[in-house]
């Protein structure tokens, strides 16, 4: 019974990447009997180019590294300042989505979406690093409103009895999505040219000059193909037609109590709130951990960032598989338990990341992503496990935690500047070393979510 309950909190709070950012538990007004294929065809998409978008992020900042001559506490500001887009646009996607549906906040986010990638060409235009990390600001803002309302949207697209199967098939394309957008990068942006600093010194200023500015705008030319499909994708959405149920303001299931009180009621639960900044540890850990996969991996075995960047998909695919795995270890043992175990793991991991030599650390470092698969999900339903009147506003407080990849990111970046890249793997050993006590606590509480 655990198993299910826990598996059934992951289809609907977790699946993608951060879905239903800020927006509680959400029904339409009406469910329609037959299932919609145009509008499931075209949400569906929506999962796919997320996860496209969210992944480029690990090669933009490899390029922008060389591009701007950049540290890599500066090439962290990239996950910042996307990150903080979605912590930002949470609870405004889901104001908007109750006042005019579904159908509204995919366009709406479609639209930023679309505009920020198209805001590549003129910041490439100025080679400003600052209008870069703007323009992210904007897709991750979109991307907000697309993973607020697609997750719950998809599901009112046909028979109620099939909802599921229709969203597990949408989630499959997320991580399709993260690996086409890895390949993108890898082959579309990355130009596999790489010199030294002393190289780069060495050169004519001219010479420098033009091949920092080639590499510069090596990424217009992707991310204007990417914008220009992505707002052909909201114009078909606008004149799709849509079941009303997507049309319509959302109904909220309102707690009885009001937002003040909830914080006072959260704020006196201290599992609760353990929860929260566990889950912040967490993703902070596993952006971390993704952004700087390259740029560990070129370090320890002086190989070329288009070869790096291999690892950094075979690490996607480990995250893939291990959310299988670990959905069916989950029949034997508790899900607590077995985050408890893999935390535990991932700390080593990250440990042996830091301290073994060449290909045995970035080994290490690869094989995290197949033990923190299980971990938001798990993170999720202990924290607001038996919240009540509190569920609503818990949700939405956990799910923002998700700042923690805009916090911890740079955090990495300034220990690999300071001390070097193996030594910055220090910081997600300790995040996995939260999770595993936040695991460990909640053992010892007798929870098994």
């Amino acid at each position: 019974m655990a198993t299910r309950i826990w598996i059934e909190r992951w289809v609907k709070n977790i699946a993608g990447k951060l879905a239903q950012t800020g927006s509680g538990i959400r029904r339409a007004v009406i469910v329609p009997t037959r299932t919609a294929l145009l509008p499931v065809i075209l949400i569906t998409s929506l999962f796919f180019l997320w996860g496209m978008a969210n992944n480029l992020n690990d090669i933009l900042i490899t390029q922008f590294k060389k591009a701007f001559v950049l540290t890599d506490l500066e090439t962290g500001l990239v996950q910042s300042a996307f990150y903080l887009g979605y912590f930002v646009f949470a609870l405004p996607a889901g104001l908007l989505m109750r006042a005019y549906g579904y159908k509204a906040a995919v366009i709406f986010g479609l639209l930023l979406y679309g505009a920020g990638a198209l805001l590549f060409y003129p910041a490439a235009q100025a080679a400003e690093y600052r209008y870069f990390l703007i323009a992210l600001f904007v897709i991750a803002a979109g991307l907000a409103f697309l993973e607020t309302a697609a997750n719950p949207l998809i599901t009112v697209l046909g028979p109620t009895e099939t909802a599921a199967r229709r969203l597990n098939l949408a989630q499959a394309f997320n991580p399709a999505g993260s690996i086409t957008g890895l390949l993108i990068g890898k082959y579309a942006i990355l130009s596999g040219i790489e010199h030294s600093d002393a190289a780069l010194n060495a050169m004519p200023a001219a010479q420098q000059q033009a091949f920092l500015l080639a590499e510069t705008r090596a990424v217009q030319g992707p991310y204007i193909a990417i914008g220009l499909f992505v707002l052909a994708w909201a114009a078909l959405v606008a004149i799709a037609r849509f079941p009303a149920a997507a049309s319509r303001p959302v109904q909220v299931e309102t707690a009885t109590i009001g937002w003040r009180q909830s914080i006072t009621g959260l704020f006196a639960r201290p599992r609760f709130l353990f929860g929260v900044i566990a889950q912040f540890f967490y993703v902070g850990a596993q952006v971390g951990v993704w952004s700087y996969t390259i740029r560990y991996a070129q370090d320890a075995t002086g190989m070329g960032e288009r070869s790096a960047a291999d690892w950094i998909i075979a690490a996607t695919l480990l995250f893939l598989v291990g959310r299988f795995v670990g959905v069916a270890l989950m029949r034997r043992v508790t899900p607590v338990r077995l985050m408890a175990i893999y935390a535990a793991i991932c700390v080593a991991l990250a440990l042996g990341a830091a301290v073994l030599p060449g290909m045995a650390g970035l080994v290490a470092l690869t094989a995290i992503s197949f033990f923190m698969s299980v971990m938001f999900p798990t993170i999720f339903a202990l924290s607001v496990e038996g919240l009540g009147p509190y569920a609503y506003t818990g949700s939405s407080l956990v799910v923002m935690a998700i700042v923690g990849g805009a916090v911890l990111t740079p955090v990495m970046g300034a220990v690999s500047t300071v001390a070097g890249i193996q030594a910055a793997m220090l910081v997600p050993a300790f995040c996995f070393a939260v999770v595993t006590a936040f695991a460990l606590s909640n053992l010892r509480g007798g929870r098994s979510a």
